[in-house]
């Protein structure tokens, strides 16, 4: 058992009596809740300063003139509202055939008519898809090639961010699972479709949008679902990083394989969207008080997403982590092979899906 923490009185001492109070202790609980609770925070909001930072004393990356892309064909997860929405509505200014895949049925339906009707291109569509249930990423598969369509781009955007403790359908913790093991299984599921539409001159694209707290997370192999100890920060970094070296893999996968897809990820910056719904109230007002001048707006945080999914100066590269359009070098850790290979195969044992390594 812990000592008791000194205590505290008013009363007066004898005189001539020296008190000398006992040096605050720090027990293993309390180291463990400050490393498992507190650190996380600290290194996430770091992070999140720092970029804040170079945000307002830089320019965002516009988007470049691009080619037309008609008779391509495009996915983008959570596509409704935010960094999808622009994204979705940019590759449809374009003339591709985008399909806008989320969980919300009146949103993505409403989502696509608007960009209908603002780009003037028909060929946008809502398919419904719940990154949380595998059975729900099987069945939006399948009606997917019920359609007898190609597939040239995906862009794995749908996100959730400092969530309070929740599983999945599948018992996974929500950014984990979500963030992370949805868009695995889908990108997995979706490989052949992507295959097939690829061509030497114009391969297909795999976008997939992670996130500079990256840098700061950490892979728990003992405990990837964050049963032992909860920290929405430290599992939302975790996710971010997990796309990362989903992303390397993925690269050399389709290298080993000879495939003419790419695969890349993305890192929006910090962006004005509904994702900070889930801070805290002091976060809330600050976040009121200084996104208008320091944050992205959705339109510049998808147009890296934008420039990836398209660009001819991106043709036949993959392997790259991107940000304001350039290629950046992304946290030591992620380029480690053993360690990309290690969670490779521990996705494939959790989404149910044969281990290829």
């Amino acid at each position: 058992m812990s000592p008791a923490s000194p205590s505290c009185s008013n009363r007066e001492q004898p005189l001539g009596v020296t008190v000398r109070s006992r040096p605050l202790y720090v027990g293993p609980g309390t180291m463990w809740l400050l490393k498992n609770l507190l650190l996380p925070l600290l290194k996430v909001y770091y992070i999140g300063v720092k970029v804040v930072l170079e945000q307002l004393f830089g320019r965002a990356f516009a988007v470049p003139a691009l080619p037309l892309q008609h008779g391509k064909v495009a996915i983008v997860t959570g596509g409704a509202k935010g960094i999808g929405y622009c994204t979705a509505m940019h590759l449809s200014q374009l003339g591709m055939h985008v399909i806008l895949a989320g969980n919300k049925e009146t949103e993505g339906i409403d989502a696509a008519k608007k960009i209908q009707e603002r780009t003037q291109n028909n060929k946008v569509e809502f398919l419904y898809c719940d990154l949380t249930s595998m059975k729900s990423i099987r069945k939006f598969v399948q009606n997917f090639k019920a359609k007898n369509l190609k597939l040239h781009i995906l862009v794995n955007n749908a996100g959730v961010m400092l969530v309070n403790e929740k599983k999945t359908q599948d018992g996974f913790e929500e950014h984990f699972g979500l963030n992370y093991l949805g868009h695995f299984l889908l990108t997995n599921l979706l490989m052949t479709f992507l295959k097939k539409s690829g061509t030497h001159d114009s391969n297909a694209r795999v976008i997939t949008v992670s996130s500079a707290t990256h840098y700061v997370g950490e892979l728990n192999f003992e405990d990837l679902q964050s049963s032992h100890c909860y920290s929405s920060h430290g599992a939302y970094a975790q996710s971010k990083l997990a796309l990362v070296l989903f992303t390397y893999h993925l690269q050399h996968w389709l290298i080993a394989e000879g495939s003419h897809v790419t695969a890349n990820v993305v890192d929006p910056g910090v962006v004005n969207t509904d994702l900070y719904m889930n801070i805290c109230w002091a976060g809330k007002i600050v976040k009121s008080m200084i996104a208008w001048l320091c944050f992205k707006t959705p339109e510049e945080g998808a147009a890296t997403s934008v420039y990836a999914s398209v660009s001819p100066e991106l043709e036949g590269v993959g392997g790259c982590y991107l940000y304001n359009g350039q290629k950046t070098k992304s946290a030591d850790k992620s380029y480690n092979e053993d360690l990309q290979r290690k969670l490779w195969i521990e996705s494939c044992k959790l989404t149910g899906i044969p281990v290829s390594v």
